[in-house]
């Protein structure tokens, strides 16, 4: 327990250090001691407007959403019984990209707006699509490499419908479309931020009552019977708050790559156990903290430019990935 609680306090310290780092540092540097004021004291100083309109709302959705995504992946992770399962490797992310952006391409012909429910839906239902279509080839392919392949597949497909969209539509429609389709927390207001709290907080609750028969079904889905789960029933429900996190993600931020696969495995790894009680609450204060520190990177390392989320989260999280095919390969060696 101890070791629980000192890793806990090592996410919670690093979650508020980069919080604040993502409010004092940017192209204008403002000190603590004025982010202070503005927040708790209300007071209005020419960096007021910058922190409560742009970094503040920036910097909450890129916690909330990358601990969204972190959760999401290790539901997925649980289901597939692979740690290399993902929103984003198996394709998830990118079928909810391309409903949120025909969707986006429609209203947007038609002189109007997407409401935040309403990107969220069209997310989901490209979640739920994708991943339909890998419960597809599950059925058909039990080698967990060719299924993984065929995600990427589904993945790189919805990508070059996407970019379709993208190149063929109104001019006035692309400056709207490009940034998010690339993956990105600019942009954030308040009014994201109310639509998204109970969306992932009510997902989030889900998991964590589910974290019983999750633990269970860890064990082997016979395991799981014999102790009288509904397997049937809970697979569906880990589908479901799998695709309703990841799609909350891309309808805001659009695609963000390796964060669902690198930090569940992290969390594994620093509180060396995979009971989903722990894991849960760590895996989404660790996502918060690995997405807003590649946030702040991605603001800052070539200020002015911004770089794209998943430029970031693809250079520390693909190296995770290759080291957790490695040691599957190394294990699967010695075990034959």
């Amino acid at each position: 327990m101890k070791r629980y609680h000192a890793a806990y306090s090592i996410l919670g310290g690093m979650l508020f250090a980069l919080l604040v780092l993502n409010l004092i540092i940017g192209s204008v540097y403002v000190p603590p001691s004025q982010v202070f004021r503005i927040i708790f004291l209300r007071q209005e100083t020419d960096a007021a407007a910058l922190i409560w309109t742009i970094r503040f709302p920036r910097a909450i959705a890129a916690a909330l959403l990358g601990g969204a995504l972190a959760v999401a992946g290790f539901l997925l992770q649980t289901f597939f019984s692979n740690p290399i399962a993902g929103p984003f490797v198996l394709g998830i992310s990118s079928g909810a990209r391309l409903t949120v952006a025909i969707a986006m391409v429609t209203a947007l012909s038609a002189g109007r707006i997407l409401s935040s429910w309403e990107m969220i839906f069209a997310a989901f239902i490209g979640s739920l699509a994708s991943m339909g279509l890998v419960l597809i080839f599950s059925g058909r392919v039990r080698n967990m490499s060719v299924l993984i392949v065929c995600g990427i597949m589904i993945g790189y497909i919805c990508t070059a419908m996407t970019d379709f969209i993208v190149t063929f539509a109104d001019d006035t429609n692309i400056v709207n479309l490009h940034n998010w389709t690339k993956g990105s927390f600019s942009g954030m207001t308040w009014g994201n931020i109310r639509a998204m709290i109970p969306v992932v907080f009510i997902a989030l609750l889900l998991s964590f009552l589910l974290s019983k028969p999750m633990a269970a079904y860890q064990l082997g889905e016979s395991y799981a019977k014999n102790l009288g789960i509904d397997t049937g029933r809970f697979c569906f429900e880990l589908i479901v708050l799998s695709s309703i996190l990841s799609a909350c993600v891309t309808a805001f931020a659009g695609p963000i790559s390796f964060l669902g696969v690198a930090a569940p495995h992290l969390m594994k790894r620093l509180f060396r156990t995979e009971r989903p009680l722990i894991i849960l609450p760590a895996c989404f204060l660790g996502g918060a903290a690995f997405c807003l520190l590649c946030d702040l990177i991605a603001r800052t390392l070539f200020s002015p430019t911004e770089l794209n989320i998943s430029t970031v989260t693809s250079v520390f999280g693909a190296p995770i990935v290759i080291y957790i095919m490695l040691q599957r390969t190394k294990r699967g060696a010695a075990s034959s």
